[in-house]
């Protein structure tokens, strides 16, 4: 055995031992920084902070596809944005084509609304307003004539169309709900408000995730500093200035990989060497699902941003004739035996521009119910089971993708940004050190 021995008694015997054992202290502290500060990089800051550069837009953009992607660049600016805020509608995407689309179609997030309920409620919020509603559009269109009417006869309309509302709301929220397919695009609900509003994003991970999070920082010293001791003995060995920064180079790189795997992979239990593995996420997958129910329920498909995209959004022309179709009938039977006479006393013109111009005016107040935060807080809780049910049920694969979407083409930034800061730690410790055996 003296001849295997003799080799690491001498090697042993010239080790500079400080140097050596410092080498496994200071990837382990690189590699706690390098997540760290990983970490930083996915969520801070939430909007773009930098200076623009002239020129760097057009620059940018012969650059390599992947350099673009950094946050930014395409703008022209210099600076950096929270991967995860960057990527925000991107992560909105994928969430709908990945969790959301699979969670209902939007008929079915209607449904869980409760139409009739709404219709209650407009018609609580709205009939208190048909007599403002009625003078304001009779004024209008021929003041003459509803001056001279008696206040009885006025009276008389406002109680006329206020007993026509139940069957008309009833007859709206139905046309609605009949037609909620052609008319709300969840995917550009989602993807809108996600890029307004990032925060809801990192949220999404914080809320549920933070202790995974804190948990991949302390691993990183643990990464590190395993991967510095087979560093230290090939540097103890090789005896090569440039070795330590290139080798830090692929520790840093490796340890911010590490970190991406114990957060995401696997996305099922898997049992290896006799250990059981699973991803730090999908193993809470279920209390995942609570946190991004609440937050999908409360500020993203609400009730409050379904009137708002009804009436506003890219299909609000739309939704705004369907809904003057089926108010006109109440105006007509509002009239009541009197149409005809009324007909010809203003004319079969004028009179159809009286019907048309109620009910447009009536088409704006009928949804505006829905934009009442407190009812649509109320309502927010069917979606928030609806989605938290349906996420829960979710293959672990769609919801680790679901998950790492806003991440996971841009994670070469943080293997990058992992391998500069190993490399400058393999400086650092050629500098306080020198070359082992040098």
């Amino acid at each position: 055995m003296d001849w295997l021995l003799d080799p690491v008694r001498e090697w042993a015997a010239d080790l500079h031992w400080v140097a050596f054992v410092s080498i496994p202290v200071f990837t382990g502290v690189v590699g706690w920084l390098i997540n760290w500060s990983g970490l930083w990089m996915l969520f801070a800051p939430l909007r773009f902070h930098g200076v623009r550069v002239p020129g760097m837009a057009e620059l940018s953009r012969v650059l390599p596809r992947k350099i673009q992607e950094v946050p930014g660049l395409l703008q022209g600016g210099v600076g950096w944005q929270g991967i995860i805020p960057a990527r925000a509608a991107k992560m909105g995407s994928i969430a709908v084509d990945k969790a959301i689309a699979k969670l209902g179609t939007p008929a079915e997030f209607y449904q869980q609304l409760e139409p009739e309920r709404i219709a209650e409620h407009i018609v609580a919020v709205f009939r208190p307003e048909v007599p403002e509603l009625v003078d304001e559009v009779m004024t209008r269109e021929h003041p003459r004539l509803w001056r001279d009417l008696p206040q009885p006869v006025k009276d008389a309309v406002h109680h006329r169309v206020q007993d026509q509302l139940p069957d008309v709301v009833g007859r709206v929220t139905t046309e609605i709900g009949i037609h909620i397919d052609q008319l709300l695009d969840p995917k550009i609900m989602v993807i809108d408000h996600f890029q307004e509003n990032p925060e809801l994003v990192v949220r999404i991970f914080r809320d549920f995730g933070q202790r995974e999070l804190d948990l991949m920082v302390r691993f990183g010293f643990v990464f590190g500093f395993l991967l510095g001791v087979p560093v230290a003995v090939v540097d103890s060995i090789a005896h090569q200035a440039w070795l330590l920064p290139v080798l830090g180079i692929v520790v840093g790189w490796v340890t911010n990989a590490l970190g991406m795997w114990l957060i995401f992979e696997p996305p099922e239990p898997k049992r290896i060497l006799g250990i059981t593995w699973h991803g730090l996420f999908p193993r809470r997958q279920r209390q995942a699902a609570e946190v991004y129910a609440q937050i999908i329920a409360e500020d993203v498909i609400t009730l409050e941003r379904i009137g708002d995209f009804l009436l506003d959004g890219p299909r609000g022309d739309r939704t705004r004739q369907m809904l003057a179709t089926a108010l006109r009938p109440a105006i007509d039977q509002a009239a009541g035996p009197a149409r005809g006479a009324l007909r010809v006393a203003i004319g079969g013109g004028r009179f159809d521009t009286i019907r048309e111009s109620v009910a447009r005016e009536a088409v704006g107040r009928t949804l505006t119910p829905f934009k009442d935060p407190t009812f649509s807080a109320q309502q927010a809780e069917k979606i928030r089971v609806l989605v938290a049910r349906r996420t829960q049920e979710l293959p672990p694969r769609d919801f680790v993708e679901m998950m790492r979407a806003a991440i996971k083409e841009d994670e070469w930034m943080l293997y990058a940004h992992g391998a500069i800061m190993g490399a400058a730690g393999g400086f650092l410790h050629l500098l306080v050190f020198g070359v082992q055996g040098g």
